[in-house]
């Protein structure tokens, strides 16, 4: 018997909601994940919905481009349906949205420190580009605008006084740039206040890691 394909990608979604909680990513109801279901659209979790709790009937599914059409009995999607749209529909190469609030992301996203992509293995391989996202309201046809002018020339947003965007070919892949963001948030806060001086690598051992180490072709980014 053949399984559900939107069925596996809700039940993805889900493991990855416990997951950002899991792991202080998300916390109550605050943030949305996605998954492209198709090449015409992609579900996204309902307004409301608890990252840690999520369901079945926690998703709605939106369409890539133009206006979400209410059906009856449908649960009502994220605000944030903008922002997520305006991915998928520049980056058919993306497959997995995740927008959240997690401690330290955000806190440097109220700030205007550059994010270091040269300190280990992970960070230069998640973190080669990350840009920032002026402070527009959640949801607000601004904000899903501005996302979508960054939206080719990076794989995580910072956004402003807001929290981070993330997204990735997968839902796994999506799921560790969060992870190793956060953590080099971290890293960044917790030096400082420690008095740890954190080394970089030097600038041709990051480009030929990430020219020459064989995980992934490098990405090319527009400007």
């Amino acid at each position: 018997m053949k399984a559900n394909p939107e069925q596996a990608l809700w039940e993805q979604l889900r493991d990855t909601g416990k997951y950002m909680l899991d792991n202080g990513l998300a916390w109550g109801n605050s943030g949305n994940i996605s998954a492209r279901a198709g090449n015409d659209n992609f579900l996204i979790t309902a307004s409301g919905t608890d990252m840690g709790e999520l369901t079945e009937g926690d998703f709605a599914l939106c369409p890539v481009s133009g206006h979400m059409e209410s059906r009856e009995g449908s649960p009502k999607p994220s605000k944030e349906v903008p922002m997520h749209q305006a991915v998928y529909e520049l980056r058919p190469d993306i497959n997995a949205v995740l927008h959240a609030s997690p401690f330290y992301g955000t806190m440097i996203a109220c700030g205007g420190e550059p994010i270091p992509a040269d300190w280990f293995v992970e960070a230069m391989y998640y973190l080669e580009r990350v840009e920032r996202v002026p402070y527009y309201h959640p949801g607000s046809r601004e904000l899903g605008e501005a996302v979508r002018a960054k939206t080719g020339a990076a794989n995580i947003l910072l956004l402003e006084n807001h929290g981070v965007l993330v997204y990735d070919t997968s839902l796994r892949e999506a799921r560790m740039a969060l992870h190793t963001l956060e953590t080099v948030c971290r890293m960044m806060v917790e030096s400082r206040s420690s008095g740890t001086k954190l080394h970089s690598l030097p600038a041709r051992t990051v480009d030929g890691f990430l020219n020459d180490s064989g995980y992934r072709s490098r990405r090319k980014w527009s400007k």
